[in-house]
């Protein structure tokens, strides 16, 4: 098994929650759930690929990590404590939009909820694109609330989700009682600055 030799840095970025009442148009999701670590560009090296299948993580492996959160009450740093919450079901529109952005930032090596303005930010068409544009450009347009988790260089998924877990703000995300959806998207690109790139969408329908 090959093994990552991921520079020693990690990050997190601060998530973002809006409610809005919708956001209108968007286009229909054109990808399929395979698994966490899809990539949507053919160029990767047989390193990169040997690296991503040694990642692999389910569909059900990545919503059960949330789940498993969710089942019981959680303290969120000075964001309080929050009660045990329903759990969420996996949503493709979501995980497209998650994989969208965390390609973007792998491969424009950069790191931010917005897009990278790059050919790689596919929603923002060049310009940066945000996280809700991108949710609804991939079909989940007529939203109740939506919110995103993203970070870079962790190594399994038990590292990240302790980390987004002692983020206040990650944490509330995962907690947020107004989410019934989930998608969820691992991208790994070994010549970017954190190399393993995970992202998170949450949302809730109108009505």
């Amino acid at each position: 098994m090959l093994k990552l030799n991921l520079k020693n840095k990690s990050y997190l970025l601060i998530s973002i929650l809006i409610l809005l009442n919708g956001c209108g148009g968007g286009a229909s999701s054109t990808s399929s759930i395979v698994n966490g670590t899809q990539s949507s560009f053919s160029d990767l090296t047989s390193e990169e690929q040997e690296t991503l299948n040694n990642l692999s993580t389910s569909q059900q492996e990545l919503l059960a990590a949330v789940n498993k959160e969710r089942s019981q009450s959680r303290t969120c740093g000075d964001r309080g404590t929050f009660p045990a919450v329903p759990a969420l079901t996996w949503n493709p529109d979501l995980y497209a939009a998650a994989l969208e952005h965390v390609t973007d930032l792998a491969y424009s090596n950069t790191f931010s909820h917005d897009g990278s303005g790059t050919s790689y930010d596919i929603t923002g068409n060049g310009s940066p694109s945000k996280f809700y544009e991108r949710i609804a450009a991939n079909g989940y347009a007529d939203y109740f609330s939506v919110g995103e988790n993203i970070a870079g260089g962790q190594r399994s998924l038990s590292e990240v989700m302790e980390a987004w877990m002692a983020s206040p703000g990650h944490c509330v995300n995962i907690m947020k009682n107004t989410y019934t959806e989930i998608g969820v998207a691992i991208i790994i690109k070994e010549d970017s600055t954190y190399q393993v790139y995970w992202g998170q969408n949450f949302g809730s329908k109108k009505g």
